[in-house]
Parts: structure tokens; C-alpha cells; sequence
């Protein structure tokens, strides 16, 4: 007897995405596997994409559907995710951001991946920075793959990327990336709403990795588009994210729930608890830290000068022989 493709439920929440939407959509609509429900879930949009939403779900009853929030609120990105999990009614769960696209495969490559292999909670592989949706020649070459750090086409036991990722040798996937089950979903949870924008997708990952054996694929079937108006560049403009403050407050706030999170959780391993107080040190003795730094800072001019000075000393040398 022949099983049934399994339903693949894919939640697209969006905010004032009228730039991008439709491509998006039209993206999930391109697939070519068929089982699958769009669900838009319009997080207070004030702009035409709210229309647009309408308008699809309108022209593909039973495949498309639109929800917001009461009174049309802005409730953040995790709860806006949480709110399409709860609508969705497929076996495996795929999120697209609404700036972003699916290549025309992703759905049919990870299902029949998660299909084969039944001890996987979740799928992802590595997500592509895609700058040449501008058409411009010049942003054709910045295209790059988002590293995964993993050797692919693997099942990884928890809690090993967890300790990759707080190493910095392995980096959590992109959102769009992923496909994974619903149930596996259901029983973290999903994800946490105290995180609206940065880090929210981070607290997803860590929290499913750390409960689930995960399946890391070769393929790439996503492509993230960068933008001045995404989440990120809107953060780092806002202030409320900067890559080079050293400690970075988000990520202090990240991993202080990380660690709440591992203590409610009665996680003991020694390697975790060990990468994670070492992350967790500049925030917790911010003048040590700055101190440690400037040291180290100091230790590098000194060798910078040493090595200028000994070159001199060559070229002296050299030019005025003995």
C-alpha cells in the first residue's frame, strides 16, 4: 500500500512586505511537490501586503490561507510563528520568511529526506546570502553560502551542535532552510515570545537541537535576501543589534535564557555547561573582560613594533654592511 504524501505546512509571517511578498508566495507556489498549505500570517501589516495576502488566499481556496492577529496587532515574530504552528495542520512544518524564496525542489528534496529517515526531527542545509536579486552585474559575484560547519548529509545526536555552535565551528541554520516535524515542534514548545526580532530563531534552534537528532543535507533550496529593510540591517540601524560591540548585549539576553532554559531543562553535560560559562563571562564581569582586552590588545602592538623594529634593523643591515 502506497503512503500518502505527507502534508507539508509552510508559515510565512510578514510586516509591511509589500516589496517582496508576492515573489515569495509565488515561490511556494512553484514547488514541485504538491502536498502543501501556505499559511500568511499578517503580523499588523500597514501597508498593500495585507491586500496582497487576501488576494492569494482568496484565488487558492484550500491551499492558501491568511490570518492576523486580533485587532490586527503587531504581537513580534515568534508569536506570529506560534500562531500559524497552532493553524497549521500538515505532518512537517517549513517556515519562509517573506523577503526570501524556496528554489522549486526544497519541499519535495527534505520531505522525501525526513521520510527516509525516521529518527530526524528536522532537516536543514546551508541557506544562500543572495544579493543578485537586484539584477545588477556588480552583486552577481557577492552571492555566498551560508556556512554550515557540519559535515553534510549526516544525523547529528543532541546536544552536539549545540556545543559546535557555542564554539563557533558550526553556525545554526537559516530559518528558511529548515523542514522539520511537527510534533518534534509541538514538544519544544515552539518558539519563545519574550524574543520579538533578534535571536528568536536562534532560541528556536538551540532548543529543538538540543532535544532531537537533526539530519544536515548538501543541498541548498533557499535564498536569503539581503536587503537595507531586512530584520537585521533594520536592528543594526535601530541599534539594537551591532555584530562588533564586544559583549553584545542581544546575545547577552540570549544566553542568559539559554542558560535558564538548560537548568529547567536538568541538562548536565559538562562540555555544554563548560562552552556556555565561557560565552557567558564577558557579561558577567564586563570590566575583567574590557581589561582582558586591552591586555591583549597592548600584546599585539608589542609584536606588531617588534617585528617592524627587526625589519629595520635587517634593512640597516643589508644597506650599511660591516
Amino acid at each position: 500500500m502506497l503512503r500518502t504524501k505527507p502534508l507539508v505546512s509552510v508559515i510565512m509571517i510578514f510586516l509591511n512586505a509589500e516589496r517582496f511578498i508576492q515573489e515569495a508566495i509565488e515561490s511556494v507556489l512553484a514547488q514541485t511537490y504538491d502536498s502543501w498549505e501556505l499559511l500568511l500570517v499578517d503580523d499588523g501589516s500597514t501597508d498593500e501586503s495585507t491586500n496582497v495576502a487576501l488576494r492569494y488566499a482568496e484565488r487558492y481556496p484550500g491551499k492558501v490561507s491568511y490570518f492576523d492577529h486580533d485587532d490586527h496587532r503587531n504581537q513580534g515574530m515568534s508569536a506570529s510563528r506560534n500562531f500559524g504552528i497552532h493553524q497549521a495542520r500538515g505532518e512537517y512544518i517549513a517556515f519562509l520568511d517573506a523577503d526570501d524564496v524556496y528554489l522549486p525542489q526544497k519541499l519535495e528534496h527534505q520531505v522525501a529526506i525526513l521520510n527516509s529517515q525516521p529518527t530526524a526531527a528536522m532537516v536543514y542545509g546551508a541557506t544562500q546570502h543572495w544579493y543578485s536579486w537586484t539584477g545588477r552585474v556588480e552583486d552577481l559575484p557577492r552571492d555566498k553560502m551560508h556556512k554550515l560547519g557540519v559535515p553534510s548529509n549526516t544525523l547529528v545526536q543532541p546536544p552536539k551542535l549545540l556545543t559546535l555552535f557555542l564554539r563557533h565551528e558550526a553556525w545554526p541554520p537559516g530559518t528558511c532552510s529548515v523542514l522539520a516535524r511537527r510534533e518534534a515542534i509541538e514538544r519544544i514548545r515552539g518558539f519563545e515570545e519574550k524574543f520579538r526580532g533578534m535571536f528568536e530563531d536562534q532560541v528556536f534552534f538551540y532548543k529543538l537541537c538540543l532535544s532531537a537528532t537533526v539530519f544536515v543535507e548538501s543541498g541548498s533550496w533557499d535564498r536569503y535576501r539581503q536587503h537595507p529593510d531586512s530584520c537585521c540591517e533594520l536592528s543594526r540601524r535601530t541599534g539594537k543589534w551591532d555584530p562588533r560591540r564586544r559583549p553584545n548585549p542581544a546575545r547577552g539576553a540570549f544566553l542568559n535564557w539559554l542558560e535558564d532554559y538548560l537548568i529547567k531543562q536538568r541538562i548536565s553535560d559538562p562540555e555544554l555547561w563548560k562552552l556556555l560559562r565561557k560565552e557567558l563571562w564577558p557579561y558577567r564581569h564586563p570590566i575583567l573582560y574590557q581589561f582582558s582586552v586591552t591586555v591583549h590588545r597592548i600584546r599585539q602592538i608589542k609584536k606588531i613594533l617588534k617585528r617592524i623594529r627587526l625589519e629595520i634593523q635587517r634593512n640597516l643591515a643589508f644597506k650599511y654592511p660591516k
